[in-house]
């Protein structure tokens, strides 16, 4: 298939070379000439206009979106609504809101064009070899794209799973339960640090990532990130949080639904981006007033 890219990021670019691999013509937007330019080195078609971007595309055009999620792509949609045509489709492969999505999908649908949302997991490295993809797209689309989905994913790794935003709905969930796993991961290995014992835990890490309950890629690099740094010493102790956590847990509120883990998960990584939190002050002013207690190195 042809297909234009828009956002060649970490995991664009290596969205596109996967595509390249599978046989796939893939043109590269780049607002930069000069990087536009370089995506000939690797095969690949660049163009620093987006009108030459969907000219150098066959019927029926297929354009895949790589750009940060919330305004960027609006504001993407609006400038290529009037470039393209009747039943041309358009894929956001990013982290989008799944309410967001279902509105870009009726917005195209106004103009006749077709709007696929793909939840990508895998990092990079899964763009690049093998991804897990979950699409959320009109019946039609999807199977017309199916063949291109199959190419770029590892074995069963995509699956239509229903309508327009179910696909980043999906996406959504996924990436809280990744905020839990993480959590439980990282308060394991703190417990391991403050324990009687003197470990390795990269080894250790490997060992649980070898038939045990546990095994699982975030153990595998887990093992990777020891090994590379066993004090942790090149790294900070902040953990962002790009949104879907939070997504995640707002949609457990308005349904009710009982996310702890997940919700504690999202809590950590808040309060990790704190230093000296006001919220700690208080309470240490508290046992201070209550009962004398001084806080820790006073």
């Amino acid at each position: 298939m042809d297909t234009g890219l828009i956002g060649a990021g970490k995991m664009g670019h290596a969205l596109a070379l996967n595509m390249l691999e599978h046989g796939h013509r893939v043109v590269v937007y780049s607002r930069n000439p000069e990087k536009a330019a370089a995506f000939t080195d690797e095969g690949l078609e660049g163009t620093a206009d987006l009108a030459e971007l969907v000219n150098k595309l066959p019927d029926q055009k297929i354009i895949w979106l790589m750009v940060p999620a919330g305004d960027a792509v609006d504001e993407m949609l609006e400038q290529l609504i009037p470039l393209l045509k009747k039943d041309d489709i358009i894929i956001d492969g990013g982290n989008s809101h799944y309410r967001d999505s279902v509105r870009r999908s009726e917005t195209l649908f106004s103009y006749d064009l077709h709007y696929v949302d793909a939840g990508i997991s895998g990092g990079p490295a899964g763009a690049r070899s093998g991804a897990c993809m979950m699409v959320g797209a009109e019946e039609k689309s999807y199977n017309y794209l199916e063949p291109l989905f199959k190419d770029i994913c590892v074995e069963g790794g995509y699956l239509h799973v229903g309508g327009n935003g179910a696909g980043h709905y999906v996406k959504m969930v996924h990436n809280g339960i990744e905020y839990g796993m993480m959590q439980a991961i990282a308060e394991g290995f703190a417990l391991l640090d403050r324990g009687p014992y003197q470990l390795n835990y990269g080894d250790v890490a490997r060992l649980w990532n070898n038939g045990s309950v546990i095994q699982s890629w975030l153990i595998e690099l887990t093992a990777n990130m020891f090994t590379a740094d066993p004090t942790l010493k090149t790294l900070k102790g902040v953990a962002g949080s790009s949104g879907t956590g939070l997504w995640t847990v707002e949609e457990a509120l308005l349904r009710k639904v009982p996310l702890p883990v997940i919700t504690q998960a999202l809590y950590a990584r808040y309060g990790s981006e704190q230093s000296d939190p006001f919220s700690a002050k208080i309470i240490a002013g508290l046992r201070r007033e209550f009962g004398g207690h001084e806080e820790p190195g006073r």
